[in-house]
């Protein structure tokens, strides 16, 4: 009998009639294979039953290690798990939908519940669309929600925040108030797979003035300035308290007043701590470092210190 329980040998533990009923409860989850009839079942944390899924999994595949472990990972987490600190990393390998609200399972198990079973009855409807569900404890979390969506500490009701995330980094938010029926859920999921909805991104404010060499880029200002079709952008991603972004300013001024009269190119800068920014240039950092990669990479020649360049 294969199990996380009783008499063990390696991993590998032996349950008897009188073990399995105080064992049971200790596990978050049981991957068991009895003996007759030869079979392997999944076994639920108890906390997280609900009549919306089955809380045992029995395996019908082939009896191989490969066969197990694809039906570990297609079963483990099940519609709707808990998302903890510890296995974030695993869940956010997927693109994922979380319910982030007062979720309390030792103290509160059933408040914990009412919300997760309004998220499953919404996530049993879309469950074969590719989208991973799951509810977490806000606080936990609230670093992030601060920082990747701009949620406040003061923000907080009893309502569940909702965000999707994707594997390729794309954001969401619920800004519509989570109704009781899941009407709203649901109705922000049939926009999320109809295309509907954008991408939710963290930008400062669009600056006044512009005009300085170092043109300053904010994230709701990037496809216009850095992605502008008819100029080459060399941008910088900064943060604030980063000495070797201190270091750099000065070289960086000075690159773009050689290059200030060039019609063709832009030297900017974003503040990567305060946007949401993609991956960048990870080169030297010497002005002559920066002409360089601009020559090589540019589709016109540079105009320094208003002098237009060879080819």
């Amino acid at each position: 009998m294969l199990s996380l329980s009783a008499r063990g040998r390696s991993d590998v533990l032996e349950l008897r009639d009188a073990d399995f009923d105080y064992l049971a409860p200790e596990h978050e989850t049981l991957l068991v294979k009895f003996y007759a009839p030869w079979c392997v079942l999944l076994f639920r944390p108890p906390r997280l039953s609900s009549k919306f899924e089955d809380s045992v999994v029995q395996h019908g595949g082939p009896m191989s290690i490969t066969g197990l472990r694809r039906f570990i990972r297609d079963n483990i987490f099940g519609l709707c798990p808990h998302l903890t600190k510890e296995n974030k990393d695993s869940l956010k390998k997927r693109d994922l939908l979380t319910a982030y609200y007062d979720l309390d399972y030792l103290h509160n198990p059933k408040g914990s519940n009412y919300w997760r079973n309004r998220v499953l009855k919404v996530a049993s409807k879309f469950s074969s669309q590719g989208l991973l569900f799951s509810v977490a404890n806000r606080n936990d979390f609230m670093e992030e929600l601060e920082d990747e969506f701009g949620l406040g500490a003061s923000d907080g009701t009893e309502l569940p925040f909702v965000t999707i995330r994707t594997r390729t980094g794309n954001k969401y938010t619920m800004r519509e108030e989570f109704t009781r029926d899941g009407k709203s859920l649901e109705s922000f999921l049939e926009d999320y797979f109809a295309g509907r909805l954008k991408h939710y991104v963290k930008s400062e404010p669009v600056p006044a003035k512009n005009n300085g060499p170092v043109k300053v880029v904010v994230a709701d200002t990037f496809e216009q300035i850095v992605n502008d079709p008819e100029k080459d952008v060399l941008i910088e991603f900064y943060a604030p308290w980063c000495g070797h972004c201190k270091k750099l300013e000065p070289k960086y001024t000075e690159l773009g007043e050689q290059l200030y009269s060039d019609p063709n190119i832009v030297i900017a800068k974003m503040d990567a701590t305060a946007n949401d920014v993609p991956q960048g240039y990870d080169g030297a950092r010497e002005v002559k470092d920066f002409i360089s990669f601009l020559k090589r990479e540019a589709s016109k020649p540079l105009v320094l210190n208003g002098v237009k360049e060879e080819l």
